[in-house]
């Protein structure tokens, strides 16, 4: 396990969000290195219980040298996609007083060369946040087609030169099998033709083959459709997200759980009868200059709350 640290961004916020009491159940549905995790475990007493999840192994050890024998701690090694399921096995749904997610890549995997997330760090091409499951990024790259590389650059990355990348990637790789990160790194770099300042030419492309790679969008859509039956009443969901398409997910979800169910505008329908499952907490919460300035990484932090009904 690498011993890199993690810094945890609008931690106060997203605790706070959760409104935590000392006999409450709650899920982190994203272990990580464990920091909202601890913070969490230190307000609960008695009956208090925190479950976790999280797909990579490092985490899941990481979570043993936390907690290990500590009773108000339970962790499965699977995604937060899993909740209902995991929440029926653990014998808590419809009873979890709030649920947190941190999505995205963490710092100790950016930071780890060997995990193969970062351009800037020369590793194993894998991205995979769990190693054990699913096809490697350099083996999916090694038998993806150029408009399959296209379609995910374009539509997980956003990244405007996605076919003109994708031809260069499946050229480069017909000469050479592309294994390592700076090789990926340094092939999208001479493809790329417009720079931006301050991002490396790599940014939108790593991005979106580790979004792919990971199934994330997907995990997040199955998670939402599940979440309310994990919520009781009165329960909190707090999701931080740091790409433009997880906010859009989470915000949509919200917004459609908070108006209720579709009838046409000019229906005599009731409040009653519109079948809301949520409101919203407060408004969208950003970093604070005074955060930016510790961890520029916090930069692009989403934070939405919202309540079961």
């Amino acid at each position: 396990m690498n011993n890199v640290a993690h810094t945890s961004v609008l931690f106060n916020e997203s605790i706070d969000a959760l409104n935590i009491s000392a006999d409450g159940i709650y899920v982190d549905g994203t272990f990580g290195r464990g920091g909202h995790s601890s913070a969490i475990i230190e307000k609960l007493t008695g009956t208090g219980h925190l479950y976790a999840f999280d797909k990579d192994p490092e985490a899941i050890q990481c979570s043993e040298a936390l907690f290990s024998g500590n009773p108000h701690f339970s962790i499965a090694q699977r995604s937060f996609a899993d909740i209902e399921a995991q929440a029926a096995q653990w014998g808590v749904l419809g009873q979890v007083d709030g649920i947190f997610l941190d999505l995205g890549v963490s710092s100790p995997q950016l930071d780890d060369a060997e995990r193969g997330f970062s351009f800037l760090r020369d590793g194993p091409l894998d991205m995979r946040m769990d190693p054990s499951q699913g096809l490697s990024a350099a083996e999916w790259l090694a038998v993806a087609k150029a408009s399959e590389i296209a379609s995910v650059l374009k539509e997980y990355g956003e990244e405007r030169y996605a076919k003109r990348i994708a031809g260069a990637i499946v050229e480069a790789g017909e000469e050479n099998p592309i294994t390592r990160t700076t090789q990926l790194a340094d092939i999208v770099a001479e493809a790329h033709p417009a720079w931006e300042k301050h991002k490396h030419p790599a940014t939108r492309s790593f991005q979106a083959i580790r979004i792919f790679i990971n199934k994330e969008l997907a995990d997040l859509e199955t998670f939402l459709s599940h979440v309310l039956a994990v919520l009781k009443p009165g329960g909190r969901l707090a999701i931080i997200s740091f790409h433009s398409l997880e906010d859009r997910i989470v915000k949509r979800f919200i917004q459609k759980q908070v108006n209720g169910d579709d009838f046409p505008i000019d229906l005599p329908i009731t409040t009653a009868k519109l079948n809301k499952k949520l409101k919203k907490v407060g408004k969208l919460i950003t970093p604070t200059e005074a955060e930016l300035e510790v961890n520029p990484r916090a930069r692009s932090g989403r934070l939405r709350i919202a309540e079961k009904l």
